[in-house]
């Protein structure tokens, strides 16, 4: 299923199709095998509304996690270009080997813009190699730099490559953060019985054609909305790099 879920365009289509199957089953089938009579259309009536709220809930409560979740990768990313900016600002503190942590701070903005931007998953091992391959050199710079002068003035330089190293951290488990697969087949499950008992209400053959698709077609548009914004990767709306875009420019010489 999560494979699913991180390709929003296949999850609409499947999601249209499953629904409309339970419309069409609850309008042909269960409405043949069980006709609602006159003195159960009230009951089932509030049966339908309290399934069709309860789905609304779910789907309004799990946006909200999505959005949250998109706007704490936004943050992070704002958060990341902080901090290489600003280690970038402090390897004029390190004499010797400032030039060449610069260099490596450009390096790894460029790796850094390579993983926001990329949509292919096999590229991701590659740009997480060269990213942690340039990590260790520059810390291997500061390290020996702190090493030879242990004093205030390298120990931000220190600090601030560790906020680099770290952000990097937490924008990453931002990134495979996700809404649970719980809530996602919970909420499938939902709009099936939905969409079966709006087949399966329906009073006349001419209402049905009209009404079978209304139920699968918007709720199929919501759950791709949440997984859209829940794949920061595959989908449209997507985190863009706009801070690194903007310290990548201002570093060109």
């Amino acid at each position: 299923m999560q494979l699913l879920i991180g390709r929003p365009g296949y999850l609409f289509v499947f999601l249209l199709v499953f629904m409309g199957v339970a419309a069409a089953i609850g309008a042909l089938v269960l409405r043949r095998l069980h006709p609602i009579d006159s003195d159960s259309r009230d009951d089932f009536n509030i049966i339908q509304g309290a399934t069709l709220t309860l789905l609304a809930l779910l789907i309004g409560f799990t946006l909200s996690m999505a959005v949250g979740l998109y706007y704490q990768r936004k943050n992070l990313e704002e958060e990341e270009a902080n901090a290489i900016g600003t280690e970038y600002l402090r390897a004029e503190l390190i004499e010797r080997d400032a030039d060449a942590l610069k260099a490596l701070l450009k390096d790894y903005l460029a790796q850094r813009l390579h993983y926001y931007q990329t949509r292919d998953h096999a590229r991701l091992s590659d740009i997480d190699a060269a990213t942690a391959k340039i990590e260790d050199q520059m810390w291997k710079l500061v390290r020996g730099a702190a090493r030879e002068a242990p004093n205030p003035i390298t120990a931000l330089a220190v600090a601030g490559m560790n906020d680099v190293i770290n952000s990097q951290g937490y924008t990453e488990a931002a990134w495979r953060n996700h809404i649970p697969l719980g809530a996602w087949g919970l909420m499938i499950i939902i709009a099936f019985f939905s969409s079966l008992m709006q087949g399966y209400g329906a009073r006349t053959r001419k209402a049905r054609m009209g009404l079978l698709l209304v139920v699968p077609l918007t709720v199929s548009l919501s759950l791709t909305l949440i997984a859209d914004i829940d794949s920061p990767r595959s989908g449209i709306i997507r985190v863009a790099p706009q801070n690194l875009l903007s310290l990548e420019a201002s570093l060109k010489p």
